[in-house]
């Protein structure tokens, strides 16, 4: 890991922080909703193919084994026909099953809750077994002339055959249902996670949508401080204000930037501030190059600073000095690498020293608030951001964004 450089007061005032090119980043190329649906249908009718394929093969195959195991080998020629006969009618069983598939869909059999769906599976599967067994018994004895068993009741066998049959088809078309009430239950989950993240995304736009106006207002104030006191330095405050709200617009769109770029920015920030504060305000970097292109929320950092500069320097008579540190934390046993950013700025965390400080301390705290919600909304519970009251006499704001699959 490089070794964090300290780098002291500011950048040269001619030189601005955001480039007129912006910071709007092309998002990753993702594949559209129906050709997900495309190859999910795909695969959903290779599955039914290999099951129908493979539960009638399966079947015809127990009927060979039994034919074979109880057949007279003086009679390979009358059971060379009967294996024909078997091809026959697990054939015919194929088709029936494969074409009641859109009838059901038709009728909306889908959709019904179990209840609605036993007597109609129920009457189905005996309706499906007569039609397989007339046939049958209709190709065996009516078209091809079979005899007839001695000795045996034809209405009885058939009503055993038919018996059999329903058995079989009551248990495809429950296995038919089983399939497409996960798939339903599924359909349905995936339903409640795009609106659970929808929701999320609605909750970041509107918290980004609460930190954006906080920052303009305030940088808008130190603007107003210098027009009728310094025109050049004014002009560059404008630019420099230019170049905040360039970013702020932009960055509203994406869920993550550079830190890097939000260096940039806050440089932008702290240059309008130290116009204002003059000597009263000096900066202090510390910025490990490691965490340069690491990901965080955009307007984290500068939130950071801007409640540091109103709550450390601007309620203080003498001022003081801000430490920005960011470094990034290699992987360690079970725990990410992460982002590790520290804002330290003069201050007291238990009651304020004097009646100015009262005043300018008396924050709402919606901008730290905020940035702890975009941070849980963006990484989840293992993102943290906290105050300390480290070291003695200062407040330290203190952020730990988790970083996966990072090459660092």
């Amino acid at each position: 890991m490089a070794v964090p450089t300290a780098v002291s007061a500011f950048v040269r005032p001619d030189v601005l922080a955001v480039p007129p090119a912006g910071v709007v980043r092309s998002r990753p190329a993702m594949n559209t909703a129906a050709e997900t649906q495309a190859r999910l249908q795909r695969a959903k009718e290779r599955l039914y193919v290999l099951c129908q394929v493979g539960g009638w093969g399966v079947f015809l195959s127990l009927q060979f084994v039994f034919v074979q195991a109880f057949s007279d080998r003086t009679r390979a020629r009358e059971d060379f026909g009967r294996y024909g006969q078997f091809v026959l009618v697990v054939l015919t069983g194929l088709l029936l099953t494969h074409f009641v598939r859109p009838v059901m869909h038709r009728w909306g059999w889908k959709e019904l809750s179990w209840r609605a769906l036993i007597p109609r599976v129920l009457m189905m599967g005996v309706t499906l077994s007569f039609l397989w067994v007339s046939f049958g018994y209709g190709y065996t004895y009516g078209v091809l002339r079979e005899p007839w068993p001695p000795k045996s009741s034809p209405q009885l066998i058939f009503l055993v055959t038919w018996i059999n049959g329903s058995i079989m088809m009551i248990g495809w078309l429950c296995f038919y249902f089983f399939y497409h009430t996960f798939e339903r239950l599924n359909r349905l989950q995936f339903e409640q996670l795009r609106l659970v993240a929808n929701l999320r995304e609605a909750e970041l736009r509107a918290l980004k949508s609460q930190v954006n106006p906080h920052f303009l207002f305030n940088s808008l104030n130190s603007l107003r401080a210098l027009i009728d006191e310094d025109a050049p330095r004014a002009r560059e405050s404008v630019t420099r204000l230019a170049n905040m709200l360039r970013y702020s617009l932009q960055s509203g769109q994406l869920a993550t930037v550079p830190f890097e770029d939000e260096l940039r920015i806050v440089e932008d920030y702290l240059a309008l501030e130290q116009i204002r504060h003059e000597s009263r305000l000096t900066v202090r970097w510390q910025i490990s190059e490691l965490a340069r292109p690491l990901a965080v929320p955009p307007m984290l950092l500068q939130t950071l600073v801007e409640n540091a500069v109103k709550y450390g320097i601007s309620s203080r008579r003498e001022g003081g000095e801000l430490v920005i540190s960011a470094h990034y934390d290699a992987p360690a046993a079970a725990q990410p690498g992460a982002l590790h950013i520290r804002v330290t700025n003069p201050g007291d965390l238990n009651a304020p020293a004097t009646q100015s400080a009262a005043r300018a301390g008396s924050s709402t705290g919606v901008g730290l608030r905020n940035a702890s919600e975009r941070l849980k909304l963006l990484f989840g519970d293992q993102a943290v951001l906290c105050l300390l009251a480290e070291p003695a006499g200062f407040v330290t704001a203190d952020v730990r964004i988790p970083i996966k699959n990072t090459a660092a």
